[in-house]
């Protein structure tokens, strides 16, 4: 009898004990995070790091009983090194070895393609001096490339997400090289491109000598130089002294699609229209030329000064994108490494304007005549054709509906076919000297600009011309499409699901695309928020392709017609995911219930405003064109995916996607 009642005390008392011990113990006696880096082309070195709750501490990977362990989920296009390691070196406590404050442990991997994302559990056992918490568990997860790297950020450490770029997996000198190979090639977007006419045309009378024209046509270099690379500096020191990286993409944002500066960049092209076809001179005040004069060493800056500052502010559509991934590297822990990229972008991006300036003092050399006029006006009549982007830019954010595709393409004919016209001698202007005979040159420009007007013929029925995707509104916006990219009407504000089981989702989830009129391109069907795709994700059992995109986006335009359309991208896109569509400049005012709060506190009331910022802080990403692809728990799948024209590379994106969402499920 006494024994019963001595073991009924015990038990009693081991209850309440395991009680008191369970009331005593943190939510987590120990949190983690995990970053990488390579350690050669295709292997990775995970890095777990434990952070340990005071008075508590957790045991080595070889404890007898309470080990510390890493178990991977099914490693898919992945496959693990080794076991994991213990980089910090254990206390001896009693008979164990134990970790106190901090742990750091280290893991290989290495990827079996081109990419993966590496899952799994952390599991380990915290002690202080009384008792041991139950098992805890982190699951965490992290995306992996064979050319970059993606670390993991704080917030997304402490959720085991990554995401980023990893500054160890490329040295500075590939990230210059990429910086300067982009320099070069935004001369031929339709942002930059108008502007070597404007250049052409303004330093045509500006040096009297050589010497005084390589002299101005270095500084017009030098100020592009530094309007890019000062500005930016500031900018991102400034960001990294306050994290103030959400004002500085609202400002970008606002410079490249907000209606003022766009208006504004579309008259400054008519006006230079207009000067090209001779109605007027452009020049500087003549007190301010007066000014020039006198101080010969610097004659005409001003003048050099405001080329500059249009050319960058003008192109700013196209260069944004860049400047934005730069700015995006500089609030992910690095500091001097964006400024320098920024420098060697922008000594790339002069460099072939600093020439063309260079050029016109050369033109003086040879032998004046009517064919220097017969230049200004061809570059006036190219100049009315590209100025048309900028107000497009402001009619699709603000949807305006005056330039909708056919009405864009019906200029663009007309415009071209005046300038054949032209080049044919069938038109004058009033600087022009008389067309006596046909040169070879001038039959050669007509057939190639009548050739021109003739592909562009059959886009207004909806033919895609996709050399000029980056150039003309999105192929929705055209009334009479004879030319279909999907099964469904391109035109449609709202295309409509197949299946049953799409449409029940899809009229559920789908009020905010119909609250506010908003059309999907190219006549694919989905959504207009994460929320919504990720309940239509779970109803139907697919996983979600994000669209990052814009109305004043060039390349989401080039991507949309050369690689949307293609056959392949669009069987796995209509039949395999849940579409969502983020546009990130749509200027739409939301109701009040649909407004967000940033974690400033600042209230964000439109489309693009809301859209960039939760792309910003679940993606960490601030340009467009990108790709997410999540699982239906809203997870990336697959690192996000950027501007890129290869067929086949969207194709294996979107496979990946695929294959990760089923090993996931």
């Amino acid at each position: 009898m006494a024994n019963k009642l001595a073991r009924r005390i015990a038990v009693l008392a081991a209850l309440l004990w395991g009680a008191v011990a369970l009331a005593q113990a943190p939510e987590a006696t120990a949190s983690w995070k995990v970053a990488q880096k390579a350690v050669s082309d295709n292997e990775y070195e995970l890095t777990f790091t434990a952070t340990i709750e005071p008075g508590w501490h957790i045991y080595t990977t070889d404890h007898k009983y309470n080990p510390t362990t890493l178990e991977f989920d099914e490693p898919v296009g992945y496959s693990p090194v080794g076991t994991l390691t213990q980089v910090t070196e254990p206390k001896v406590s009693g008979e164990d070895k134990v970790f106190f404050n901090s742990a750091v442990f280290t893991q290989k991997v290495k990827l079996d393609g081109p990419d993966a994302t590496v899952k799994g559990e952390i599991t380990w056992s915290g002690c202080n001096e009384q008792f041991c918490a139950a098992p805890e568990h982190w699951e965490f997860s992290i995306p992996l490339k064979s050319s970059q790297m993606v670390p993991a950020s704080e917030d997304n450490a402490a959720r085991g997400t990554g995401g980023g770029t990893d500054s160890n997996s490329r040295s500075l000198w590939a990230l210059i090289i990429e910086a300067i190979l982009w320099g070069f090639a935004m001369l031929l977007t339709p942002c930059v491109f108008p502007m070597v006419p404007m250049t052409i045309s303004f330093f045509m009378k500006q040096s009297q000598t050589p010497a005084e024209g390589r002299f101005k046509a270095f500084m017009y270099g030098l100020f592009i130089v530094l309007l890019y690379t000062v500005p930016i500096s500031i900018i991102i020191g400034l960001t990294w002294l306050i994290g103030g990286n959400a004002v500085t993409a609202d400002i970008f944002n606002w410079l490249a699609t907000h209606w003022l500066p766009n208006i504004i960049f579309f008259i400054v092209f008519m006006v230079f229209a207009a000067s090209f076809f001779g109605a007027f001179e452009i020049e500087l005040p003549s007190s301010l030329a007066n000014k020039s004069d006198a101080k010969s060493g610097k004659g005409g800056l001003g003048g050099i000064f405001f080329m500059a500052l249009t050319l960058v502010l003008v192109s700013f559509s196209c260069t944004g994108p860049i400047v934005g991934t730069v700015l995006i590297k500089s609030t992910s822990g690095e500091f001097w490494t964006p400024m320098v990229t920024m420098l060697a972008f922008s000594v790339a991006f002069a460099l072939p304007f600093t020439i063309l300036a260079m050029f016109p003092s050369l033109l003086k050399k040879m032998k004046s005549g009517g064919w220097l006029n017969s230049v200004k006006v061809v570059l006036g009549f190219i100049e009315v054709a590209l100025g048309f982007k900028f107000l497009s830019v402001a009619d699709q954010t603000y949807h305006w509906g005056l330039l909708d595709r056919e009405i864009y393409l019906a200029i663009w004919i007309v415009v071209f076919s005046l300038l054949g016209l032209y080049l044919l001698g069938k038109i004058r202007f009033k600087n022009d000297s008389p067309v006596e005979h046909l040169s070879v040159t001038r039959l050669a420009l007509a057939i190639a600009v009548f050739t021109f007007v003739v592909y562009m013929i059959p886009g207004m029925w909806g033919a895609p011309l996709k050399a000029l995707s980056g150039y003309l509104p999105p192929i929705e916006t055209q009334d009479f499409v004879v030319w279909n990219y999907a099964e469904t009407p391109a035109g449609s504000a709202m295309a409509v699901p197949e299946t049953s089981e799409e449409q029940a989702s899809f009229g559920e989830n789908n009020g905010f695309g119909e609250k506010y009129g908003l059309r999907m391109p190219m006549g694919y069907t989905g959504y207009f928020t994460i929320e919504d795709g990720l309940a239509a994700s779970k109803a139907t059992g697919k996983p979600v392709f994000v669209d990052i995109t814009g109305h004043g986006c060039v390349n989401c335009r080039e991507m949309e017609q050369r690689v949307w359309s293609d056959p392949k991208v669009q069987d796995i896109m209509k039949n395999d995911y849940v579409m969502v569509f983020m546009y990130n400049d749509d200027k739409t005012k939301l109701d009040k219930e649909d407004w967000v709060t940033t974690k400033e506190g600042k209230v964000l009331k439109d489309i693009g405003r809301v859209n960039s910022y939760i792309v910003r802080e679940r993606f960490n990403v601030n340009a467009q064109p990108n790709y997410a692809l999540l699982g239906s728990d809203g997870e990336l799948l697959v690192p996000v995916r950027g501007y890129n024209l290869s067929v086949d590379g969207f194709v294996d994106f979107l496979q990946s996607g695929l294959d990760a969402f089923k090993a996931k499920n």
